[in-house]
């Protein structure tokens, strides 16, 4: 696999598409320097002159052959080509940006010429000199979530080359030939199945044991941890769809994740410790880096050892994972409050309930005068009608009669914004009426199917003092708890009752929009993969 891996990121195809455009705007800023480009770009009698490295960046983009439907393949034939072509792309789109490194980099050579530095202000060079940093820091997390995704699609090629030397495509050849003897009798089959789904979507029954979660749902970046969590020389243990995980800054600072379970005798490398980048098991001091390969095995001979790991990435105050087999997408969702909010608390909890219960809770508001009666919602009046209002078909909107805007943003997290126009008040038909507001984030991390890893964040737009109060982390903590704990009494009943038969969706109104929605939306990931 090595050898094929090897040849391919040398027999790449290739085109100038992306990297022309880039070399002719420099063309227009300045002068000798980039009249050789212009000779590169022609050819001919300047072949002699060519930078090397030109080559290096004309590769052209592949994503025109990929297949638009790669839902099916007849034959394990069209799986690999499709499997090629997604490398192929990691390739591409990882040189494009190195390709824009190296030119950020010549800007900021350009930017601190002497020459050029004569005739600008050092305000001037300041700006332009953070404006390109800010591009440089952006291009360099996109090379590395490019080398996540080569080393994901590695993997399935590895796997599939695997199936083929196993005579799998044989086999499956000779399935689908017999397949197609019975079609006939099977043709009313589909409309059977699309009915029964129309009647699983409007009738929306949740009721039952907890399945296991499907592939589907693993395929989207999760935030795990908060980043002021994960010191240099310490871990976090997580769970994450049922399996043990381990979270570790390496010795470049940079996060990693690996299964808690040391490949010599099964010990919870969580257990053990961080030594110089490296997470050694407690039993015999194994030491794995971040990308999970055993490092060092004291008392014998090193061995060819590696560990499961995941793409892992910082971003914002995230630590965040890719659980899935598929490769990772290129860009980690933003979970920033808006402008002008300051974070206030981050706070992480482990609760006994399954993910999508507690995710159902925190997308209703209508409960919150009788549950929340002792907490934020104490001496709220009962509306006689409360609404959750939003464009058809999407994931957010506001509550009327309630000052809240709220969303749920796949695949776990809900955001709200609460208008507060007098302490511990609503007030004003809609957030934009009011003052001041208070900015919240959910993260539903689902552990397994009767555990759920909660990320709180809490954001404010007034009193900045308040970061500076002693122990006010200990004070915001003990609130969420306290709202936390009322919720929880509730939704346990509700899996208690759902696993004995119950339908916890039996019968949706008005206000239940949002949570029906979620549902809709994790169906409808379930009947893909089962279609």
């Amino acid at each position: 696999m090595s050898a094929i891996a090897t040849a391919a990121a040398l027999t790449l195809p290739i085109s100038f598409t992306r990297s022309s455009k880039l070399f002719k705007r420099r063309e227009a800023k300045s002068g000798l320097r980039l009249r050789v480009v212009a000779l590169i770009e022609q050819g001919g009698a300047s072949e002699g002159r060519k930078d090397p490295w030109t080559t290096l960046f004309q590769v052209e983009d592949p994503r025109s052959k990929i297949p638009l439907d790669k839902s099916k393949f007849s034959t394990i034939d069209q799986a690999l080509e499709v499997a090629w072509l997604d490398l192929q792309y990691c390739d591409w789109k990882a040189r494009q940006d190195v390709l824009m490194i190296m030119l950020l980099h010549d800007k900021v050579v350009d930017v601190l010429n002497p020459l050029a530095r004569e005739f600008k202000s050092i305000g001037t060079l300041k700006r332009e000199l953070a404006e390109l940093q800010g591009e440089l820091a952006q291009a360099h997390n996109q090379v590395h979530t490019s080398e996540v995704r080569v080393s994901t699609a590695l993997d399935r090629l590895a796997f599939m080359e695997t199936l083929v030397n196993d005579k799998i495509l044989q086999e499956r050849n000779a399935t689908d030939s017999d397949a197609t003897i019975p079609l006939p009798s099977t043709s009313t089959e589909p409309s059977s199945s699309r009915k029964n789904s129309s009647n699983h979507r409007r009738n929306l029954n949740v009721s039952g044991a907890i399945k296991p979660y499907n592939s589907r749902m693993k395929n989207f970046w999760y935030p795990v941890t908060f980043s002021s969590d994960l010191k240099d020389d310490t871990m976090v243990p997580i769970e994450c769809f049922e399996q043990p995980w381990v979270l570790f800054r390496g010795k470049d600072g940079k996060p990693g994740c690996v299964q808690d379970t040391c490949a010599h005798r099964a010990c919870p490398l969580s257990l053990g410790s961080v030594k110089e980048g490296q997470i050694q098991c407690p039993y015999h001091g194994w030491e794995y880096s971040t990308d999970g390969k055993c490092k060092k095995m004291p008392s014998t001979r090193l061995l060819d050892v590696r560990i499961r790991s995941l793409p892992c990435f910082e971003q914002e105050g995230f630590i965040w994972i890719w659980p899935g087999d598929a490769p990772p997408t290129p860009s980690i969702p933003s979970l920033l409050p808006p402008p002008g909010f300051q974070v206030h608390a981050e706070i992480v909890m482990e609760l006994p309930v399954e993910y999508g219960l507690l995710l159902d809770n925190l997308l209703d508001l209508a409960h919150a005068p009788f549950t929340h009666t002792s907490t934020f919602a104490k001496g709220w009046p009962v509306p006689s009608l409360v609404k959750f209002l939003t464009p058809a078909a999407k994931l957010q909107g506001y509550w009327d009669p309630y000052p809240i805007d709220m969303e749920f943003r796949p695949p776990c997290a809900v955001i709200s914004t609460i208008g507060i126009s007098k302490p511990g008040k609503l007030q004003g038909q809609s957030t934009r009426e009011c003052s001041t507001h208070l900015h919240q984030l959910h993260v539903c991390l689902p552990s397994s199917r009767k555990k759920t890893r909660l990320l709180y964040r809490m954001s404010l737009d007034f009193a900045p003092i308040l970061k500076s109060i002693p122990f006010i982390q200990n004070l915001w903590k003990h609130f969420a708890e306290q709202v936390l704990n009322e919720d929880l009494r509730l939704v346990l009943g509700q899996q208690d009752r759902m696993i004995n038969g119950a339908n916890v969706w039996n019968l949706p109104v008005t206000y239940d929009k949002l949570g029906v929605r979620y549902r809709l939306w994790r169906d409808s990931l379930e009947q893909e993969e089962i279609s």
